[in-house]
């Protein structure tokens, strides 16, 4: 990822380490000498109050300061002579001491003007560097006179200190390249593990950008981190209801704005309607009642079957009723249409099995391919409503093979949608008859309708629920049987 956390604070780092042991190496460079140099200043002065000391006690030419002295010149390198007023070496730390007491008396007489550069200078000493004329090596050298009047020279080469400052760089080379080839290994792998969470705080927010609101943060950071997954959980419960509230107030409102217009005219087809179909049972009632009340039939068998009639005909009208009230609640808009998430799935399923021993008696053949859960958004009830209709009519007008095949279909044909079907083998519907079915108390077999004991109004409600939610329904003819389909958002 081009504009990755991950990368900008490896890259950061990375960068603040380079451009620190660049600054260190600048800082030697510049520096490391001058600093070397301070210290040896210290380092002379230090041996020539040693030095001074031990020839004022008189302890110079004893054994015990010669031990002191080889110490101090092996410890801080330096070479070390002294001399009396007859140019007589007292001590000295070099087998060579005649150059040593030359270059002293050198310094002393001439103050070897061409060859040294003064540091400091005081009433007993003096600071320079110089150069070796045989050699050719620089030296910081100390010379003056000690408190007894006699004479010293103490110096040490520069050479190593310049030698040590090119090694001390090398090495902060070496080791800084090396620091910060490591270090960013390290950070890489601290920075990822820091961006998991948020790149899964990412992908949930995408998630939810599509209305998905499924995912949720499941991590147990005690940190900020874990305190946005959180709140982004919070916040995913939160504009899921709120969506679900829009959802039903919005389907409110399109039901009221397309209702009024057409309630006069329900209300008209209603009643017509209705009183159309307790014509036959009311009829069918009172006549059978006649004959009992004449006694037209005297025998056990005959009263019994005329008193089944009456209470068929009575059971009849009640689920009409029924339905026709639920029918009634649906077009005049006095049933609130409630849209929520659920397991379309889930409740195909329930319902089968709860319809098994209505299959076992009629022995039907049901397949259902269970799917994974597939979450939507609809009316959970309503909707078990309209998958019993379909269902009833496939268990009713089945045929032949007599299956019944139940999918959910849920494809890049249908985007944020899926497709529930339910078909059924048997004989298909006529063609002039399919743009009718969805009409109240419209029968494609009026005997045959009668019969399964069906009213021509349970489409009529699978219409009405549809059209409350706004969603798409249809049927259609195969070869060998019918298919009813609806379908529902999943976003």
């Amino acid at each position: 990822m081009r504009h990755s956390i991950k990368w900008q604070v490896a890259s950061i780092f990375i960068a603040v380490m380079a451009g620190t042991l660049l600054l260190c190496w600048f800082m030697n460079n510049t520096f490391l000498i001058k600093y070397y140099l301070n210290n040896k200043e210290k380092v002379l002065i230090d041996a020539y109050d040693q030095i001074n000391l031990a020839a004022t006690e008189g302890s110079i030419t004893s054994d015990e300061f010669d031990i002191e002295l080889q110490k101090i010149c092996g410890i801080y390198n330096i070479d070390m002579i002294v001399v009396d007023a007859d140019s007589k070496t007292i001590k000295s730390s070099v087998n060579d001491s005649e150059f040593l007491a030359h270059q002293l008396l050198d310094n002393v007489f001439t103050g070897n003007e061409h060859m040294a550069e003064l540091l400091s200078q005081t009433e007993d000493y003096t600071i320079q560097m110089s150069m070796d004329r045989r050699t050719n090596i620089n030296y910081l050298e100390m010379w003056g006179t000690l408190d007894n009047g006699n004479l010293f020279l103490i110096r040490t080469a520069l050479e190593g200190i310049r030698d040590s400052v090119k090694i001390a760089n090398r090495f902060l080379a070496y080791v800084g390249f090396i620091a910060v080839i490591m270090s960013g290994i390290i950070i890489f792998f601290v920075t990822n593990k820091i961006t998991t969470p948020i790149k899964k705080l990412a992908k949930i927010s995408e998630k939810m950008t599509a209305l998905d609101f499924e995912a949720k943060y499941t991590g147990n950071d005690e940190n900020e981190i874990g305190i946005l997954g959180e709140h982004i959980n919070q916040l995913s419960d939160k504009l899921e209801m709120t969506i679900s509230e829009l959802k039903t107030a919005n389907n409110e409102l399109k039901k009221d704005i397309e209702k009024k217009e057409e309630v006069d005219e329900i209300r008209k087809e209603f009643l017509s309607n209705v009183s159309h179909e307790l014509k036959t049972p009311i009829a069918l009632i009172m006549g059978y009642a006649e004959g009992l009340k004449i006694d037209i039939n005297e025998d056990p068998e005959s009263r019994d079957f005329y008193c089944d009639v009456i209470m068929d005909e009575s059971n009849k009208m009640n689920q009409l009723v029924k339905k026709l009230l639920t029918l009634n609640q649906l077009e005049f808009g006095n049933d609130v249409v409630t849209m929520e998430r659920f397991d379309i799935t889930e409740l195909i399923d329930n319902y089968i099995n709860a319809s098994n021993i209505l299959i076992k008696q009629k022995e039907v053949t049901v397949i259902f391919e269970k799917p994974e859960p597939i979450y939507v958004w609809g009316d959970e009830f309503k909707v078990e409503e309209v998958f019993m209709n379909y269902f009833s009519n496939a268990m009713n007008y089945t045929l032949g093979k007599k299956e019944i095949t139940v999918r959910i279909l849920q494809s890049e044909m249908y985007e944020n949608k899926v497709r529930i079907s339910v078909y059924n083998t048997g004989n298909c519907i006529p063609e002039e008859s399919i743009e009718h079915l969805w009409e109240k108390f419209y029968k494609v077999d009026k005997a045959r309708t009668r019969d399964c004991g069906g009213s021509g109004v349970g489409l009529s409600i699978v219409k009405a629920i549809m059209g409350s939610m706004n969603q798409p329904f249809g049927v259609c003819n195969h070869e060998d049987g019918v298919e009813f389909w609806f379908e529902l958002e999943t976003k």
